[in-house]
C-alpha cells in the first residue's frame, strides 16, 4: 500500500477548493464528502489554506460540542480497530445512532509517511451510512493524536455525529494527550501476555475510566477473567480520581461481539455521573483551555523553526551537539537567543 507523502513521480494536482459557505453548508447538512474535504483543508500545512480553514472552523464551532467523546488506546495486539468497529456497529445498528471514528496512524520517523489503513481494517463500519471514519497521520507528534484531531472532532460534531471515538496510535510514554480532549478514556488490554501491568505507564492507568480485556473468548476467557480481577485490585491502589468516579475493569470480545454493549453502558454511566455531579461543564472548559495552549505551542514552534536566523544556524548547532562539542542546553539557548534578537 502506498504511504502518505510518498513521491509517485507524477505531478501533484492542486485540489479545487470550495467557498467558505459551501464547506460550512455541506458540513452542517452532514454531507460526508464535503466533511472529508473540509477536514483535508484543516489538516493542510499550506499557508494559503490557513485563513479559509479558520473561517470554516469559526462558522462550524457553534454547532459542535454535542457528542460523547471517547478516547481509546491500548497495548499492541489488543485489537483496537476490531473493538472500535464492533462498538461503532453497536451504536449504528443496535442503538440507531451516528458515530465518527478518528483513527490516528503512526507516522514513520524516516519517511514521515503513514499507512492510513483504518478504513480497510473497519470495512463494514466504513460502509455504514451512519458512520464516518477518518484516518489521519500522527506526523510524529507525541500524545498519540494527530495535529488537527481536535478540529476534526469539532467538524464531525457539527456534521451531526453524536458519538466520537478517537483511536490513538497505542500505549507509550506520551500517549496521554487524548485524555485532554475526551470525556471518557478507555484502555484496551490483552490477557495472557505476562504481568498485565508490565509496560503500562502509571500515568495512563491513573487517567483511565475503564480497562477492557479484549479477545475474551474460547480458551482465553479464563485468562481474561483472571486479568480483569488483577487489574481491579490494582486500580484500588492508585489515588482516587478527583471526579470521584471509580474506574472499572471488564472483559469483552470484539470478534464474538460480546461485552460491547456493556462497554457503552459504562460510557453512558460515566457521562451521567459527570452531569449529575456538575463536573461535565468543567471537563469541556478544560478541553477548550488545553486546546488553546496547544495551539499556542504549535504556532510558536513553527514560527521559531521558520525564523531565518534559526534556520541558518540550526543545522550547524545540531552537528555540534551530535559531535559532543556543545551541550544540547547550550545549543538551545543559543538558538533561542538568535530568535529573540530578531523576532
Amino acid at each position: 500500500m502506498k504511504q502518505a507523502g510518498q513521491d509517485s513521480g507524477l505531478p501533484v494536482r492542486r485540489r479545487q477548493l470550495l467557498s467558505r459557505e459551501a464547506y460550512v453548508e455541506g458540513v452542517l447538512r452532514g454531507d460526508r464528502a464535503i466533511l472529508s474535504q473540509a477536514i483535508t483543508l484543516i489538516e493542510s500545512a499550506r499557508a494559503d489554506d490557513t485563513e479559509l480553514a479558520q473561517s470554516v472552523l469559526d462558522e462550524c464551532l457553534p454547532y459542535s460540542g454535542n457528542s460523547i467523546r471517547v478516547g481509546i488506546t491500548g497495548v499492541p495486539g489488543a485489537g483496537k480497530s476490531s473493538l472500535i468497529e464492533a462498538l461503532g456497529m453497536y451504536l449504528t445498528r443496535e442503538r440507531g445512532e451516528t458515530v465518527a471514528v478518528l483513527a490516528v496512524d503512526p507516522s514513520s520517523q524516516v519517511s514521515r509517511g503513514s499507512i492510513l489503513g483504518d478504513k480497510t481494517r473497519m470495512e463494514t463500519l466504513a460502509n455504514d451510512e451512519r458512520a464516518f471514519i477518518r484516518a489521519s497521520p500522527s506526523g510524529g507528534l507525541p500524545g498519540g493524536v494527530a495535529r488537527r484531531t481536535r478540529e476534526t472532532m469539532l467538524m464531525c460534531e457539527a456534521a451531526g455525529y453524536r458519538n466520537v471515538l478517537i483511536e490513538t496510535v497505542g500505549v507509550g510514554q506520551s500517549e496521554t494527550a487524548v485524555r485532554s480532549m475526551v470525556d471518557f478514556f478507555l484502555l484496551l488490554m490483552l490477557a495472557g501476555a505476562g504481568d498485565e501491568l508490565q509496560g503500562i505507564k502509571r500515568g495512563i492507568i491513573e487517567m483511565t475510566d475503564l480497562v477492557a480485556f479484549n479477545k475474551a473468548e474460547g480458551s482465553n476467557r479464563a485468562k481474561a477473567d483472571a486479568a480483569r480481577g488483577e487489574i481491579e485490585n490494582a486500580l484500588h491502589l492508585f489515588s482516587a480520581p478527583v471526579t470521584g468516579w471509580t474506574p472499572r475493569a471488564i472483559t469483552c470480545s470484539a470478534r464474538a461481539r460480546e461485552g460491547i454493549g456493556e462497554i457503552w453502558e459504562v460510557v453512558l454511566e460515566h457521562r451521567a455521573w459527570l452531569v449529575s455531579t456538575g463536573q461535565f461543564e468543567g471537563y469541556r472548559r478544560e478541553q477548550v483551555r488545553r486546546w488553546m495552549y496547544d495551539l499556542i505551542e504549535q504556532a510558536l514552534r513553527e514560527e521559531f523553526l521558520q525564523h531565518a536566523g534559526v534556520r541558518a544556524k540550526l543545522p550547524g548547532c545540531e552537528q555540534e551537539v551530535l559531535a559532543g562539542r556543545i551541550s544540547p542546553f547550550r545549543a538551545a539557548r543559543m538558538l533561542v537567543g538568535i530568535y529573540r534578537e530578531n523576532p
